[in-house]
């Protein structure tokens, strides 16, 4: 049964707390779309002023939504468009204090201000991206990058590679 945490400390050990619950919230599990919602799940309510947390999984060269909390969202992104897919396509994290100023930025939620987007890879793979949206002008700073970069990183530790590479 899982137990929502009270997280204290500096906003880095807050973040190590998390990413420890991500490893024994997701440990035995294989299933991709069941660890990418609990994951999902689980930074909605670690995080606060945010206003969206979900993945968007790469299927044939594009971004496709998977597991999210929030409003309805776009479905597709074409890699190179928007904040996700240029993290995609660069294969780094992106974090835009304010969207409005993103050329090519895509508005799933007009109340979005700021967003953080990290590239999900394993064995040097793509697989998809952790987008998180705010409707606070930079809300995200460098500890939150580098929180939500180990957060990937230990999600991906726990998700299969696709038998064949998506084309």
């Amino acid at each position: 049964m899982f137990k929502a945490e009270s997280y204290t400390g500096t906003k880095e050990a807050r973040y190590e707390s998390v990413v420890r619950q991500l490893a024994a919230l997701l440990e035995g599990e294989t299933d991709r779309i069941a660890n990418l919602a609990n994951a999902s799940a689980l930074l909605h309510q670690f995080l606060s002023d945010v206003n969206w947390v979900g993945f968007y999984i790469l299927k044939h060269q594009e971004l496709v939504l998977g597991p999210f909390q929030g409003l309805p969202a776009c479905v597709r992104i074409p890699l190179g468009k928007g904040v996700c897919g240029t993290s995609a396509q660069r294969m780094e994290t992106m974090r835009v204090d304010d969207v409005h100023a993103f050329p090519g930025h895509i508005a799933c939620d007009a109340a979005s201000r700021s967003e953080i987007v990290v590239p999900i890879i394993k064995q040097g793979q793509l697989l998809g991206v952790l987008d998180i949206d705010s409707p606070l002008p930079s809300r995200f700073d460098e500890a939150d990058q580098r929180g939500l970069e180990a957060f990937a990183e230990e999600l991906a530790a726990h998700l299969q590679l696709e038998k064949t590479p998506p084309l």
